[in-house]
């Protein structure tokens, strides 16, 4: 494996972008509070952990040159992302504001694990993401294996750390972030964010 540390660098200048993942944590953390935001994260990192393995087995390769695959991840990824977008500002028109913590905000807190895991597992740019950036780093010629997985867990846990800190951030200022004005501004920030995403994720181009 070649330069490590500028691996790692570029690692954390890439996870600091905002993207759907982002956007789905904080979504959850503003309606669910921390332990939302947690599972999330947990979820993400997950779904990272598939495409390290499926990056070492070789399965994101046939992700993206076959054409049909790649549109099927990607619609799916963008459809998903969409569907939270639009659950989140039909949420927003009917939502009651109430000190208490609603049903549905306790069914929101189950699924945020779910969320975080299909928005990135059904992003077919992570598989994309995997096999050009990875390769960058291994000498030429030499096995894969050994030095896909370190930097896929190396990624995987600093993109964990990443999310630590922002969603620990994002609870701390929460009493402005909680007030209700505050909060439908964000939610609706958010879950218009989220279909952005999804509709530039259905508009990518397959890699050749």
């Amino acid at each position: 494996m070649e330069n490590f540390y500028l691996f790692v660098v570029m690692c954390i200048l890439l996870i600091l972008l905002p993207g759907p993942d982002t956007a789905i944590a904080t979504k959850n953390t503003l309606s669910v509070g921390r332990t939302g935001g947690f599972k999330t994260m947990l979820g993400t990192c997950s779904a990272l952990l598939i495409h390290t393995l499926a990056a070492v087995a070789g399965l994101s390769a046939i992700i993206v040159k076959s054409a049909l695959l790649f549109s099927f991840f990607k619609y799916a990824g963008a459809a998903y992302l969409v569907y939270l977008g639009a659950k989140t500002l039909w949420a927003l028109w009917n939502k009651q504001v109430t000190p208490e913590i609603s049903a549905e905000s306790r069914y929101e807190g189950k699924s945020c694990f779910k969320q975080g895991f299909l928005t990135n597992l059904l992003n077919p740019k992570v598989a994309v993401f995997f096999l050009t950036f990875l390769p960058q780093f291994v000498d030429s010629g030499s096995p894969t294996l050994i030095p896909f997985l370190i930097m896929g867990i190396t990624y995987t846990f600093l993109t964990a750390i990443w999310f630590f800190i922002y969603i620990y951030l994002l609870n701390q200022i929460g009493a402005f972030m909680k007030r209700p004005r505050t909060q439908r501004v964000m939610e609706a920030a958010t879950g218009t964010i989220l279909i952005g995403f999804g509709i530039k994720l259905a508009l990518e181009k397959a890699q050749n």
